[in-house]
């Protein structure tokens, strides 16, 4: 029922922010001496109008070149394999210098891969980059099944499969939990796919450790709660219709609640510079917004068993997790290098959680792990932004090179 008049008001919402849009680009354009004023206040005004709501259409990466030493190369996004609840893209580089390859897993959350678009254009800089690009859960048809949390894990395995022997493997957030189990779980095969080096940003894995607001909300309710009250059908007329997902909107509309006066500032600020002609910081905020607001459903199953087996107990970091009845033991990893990474003001993974993964990974020797904490950085920070791109990339491409 939620989903449903949530998506009857977006049908007669998304007909006004096209209007919106439209007087916004019309008045823009317009310069007419004493009225540039008002006209560029009615124009601020319908941009802030055309902004305010969501869309379930993933934005373009848009990465067409990247920029090394003064040099531009021009860049190609290309599908190397396409499965129904996502795909391994390659930005691929022209020229034929070969480069090691890092696997970018992003998180499957209420937002799409291109939320790591500046963590790929940053890494492009010296590695042949690929991402998981999870698809939207509203648009996949329910003849395609269902995707769990083994799912996830299993289509981190297939990627890997996909790139071949000495891959690099970085997982930013809520993978970090499925790429030290996929990690695992091709060390305990042997699998010579399994990668060569391994970097865990601002996980979950274990949340036992200094416990969040995110943690806590997880463990407050129970799982009956959380599928009878935040699990709904897609809605007639979208391809998925009838699928069970955790919808996007739910997602965005509670972190935006933990943060309302926040978000409130950024949408004045917006009007506010765009009405002074300050444009650079509208379209910062601007560009930030458009990115916010995409937003994705997630796979119902997977979203519960998340909440089950990595929030509400933290199976992997327990010893307690299996994949299709095989046990998962980070301490069989013995050939891949070990990062992890966090940040000083993570509200939402805080500082010890990814960390743990050092004592679970045992087989490894001690040259074979390192850990960063970058002070002053809130859990987007950690991959993305000025400090990122700056102190924290650093180490993680010198992790990279060392493992070869």
């Amino acid at each position: 029922m939620i989903y449903s008049t949530y998506q009857a008001f977006a049908d007669v919402h998304d007909p006004l922010r096209d209007l919106a849009t439209n007087m916004r680009r019309v008045l823009g354009e317009w310069t007419l001496g004493d009225l540039a004023s008002p006209l560029r206040t009615m124009a601020a005004y319908y941009e802030v109008t055309a902004l305010a709501g969501f869309t379930h259409v993933r934005p373009d990466f848009d990465i067409t070149h990247v920029a090394n030493n003064g040099i531009e190369t021009p860049v190609h996004e290309e599908i190397i394999l396409d499965l129904p609840f996502g795909s391994l893209t390659h930005f691929r580089k022209a020229g034929t210098k070969v480069e090691p390859k890092v696997l970018l897993i992003a998180p499957m959350s209420g937002h799409f891969a291109t939320l790591l678009r500046g963590t790929v254009i940053t890494m492009l800089r010296d590695f042949d980059v690929y991402i998981s690009d999870w698809k939207n859960a509203r648009d996949i048809p329910v003849a395609a099944g269902i995707f769990g949390l083994e799912d996830f894990t299993q289509y981190i395995i297939d990627f890997l499969h996909a790139l071949g022997p000495q891959a690099h493997l970085v997982a930013v957030c809520q993978p970090t939990v499925s790429a030290l189990a996929a990690t695992a779980l091709m060390a305990a095969r042997k699998d010579p796919d399994q990668p060569a080096s391994l970097t865990l940003m601002a996980g979950p894995i274990d949340v036992r450790v200094s416990p969040t607001k995110v943690n806590d909300l997880a463990n407050d309710k129970s799982l009956d709660w959380f599928e009878s009250k935040m699990i709904a059908k897609v809605p007639p007329g979208q391809h998925g219709a009838g699928r069970r997902v955790y919808p996007g909107f739910i997602q965005l509309a509670a972190f935006m609640s933990m943060n309302a006066q926040r978000h409130t500032k950024s949408f004045r600020d917006l009007f506010d510079h765009r009405v002074k002609g300050e444009h650079d910081k509208a379209d910062a905020i601007r560009n930030f917004y458009e990115e916010y607001f995409a937003i994705m459903d997630l796979p119902a199953d997977f979203y519960l068993e998340t909440i089950r087996d990595v929030f509400q107990s933290p199976k992997l970091a327990k010893g307690d997790m299996t994949f299709k009845g095989e046990k998962v033991d980070p301490g069989l990893i013995r050939r891949t290098f070990l990062l992890t990474v966090e940040g000083e003001k993570d509200d939402i993974c805080a500082v010890g959680q990814t960390l743990v993964a050092q004592d679970l990974c045992s087989g490894l020797r001690p040259y074979m792990k390192s850990h960063h904490m970058q002070p002053g950085v809130g859990h987007y920070g950690v991959f993305n932004g000025r400090k990122w791109d700056g102190q924290i990339y650093p180490v993680v491409r010198n992790h990279i090179i060392s493992s070869m």
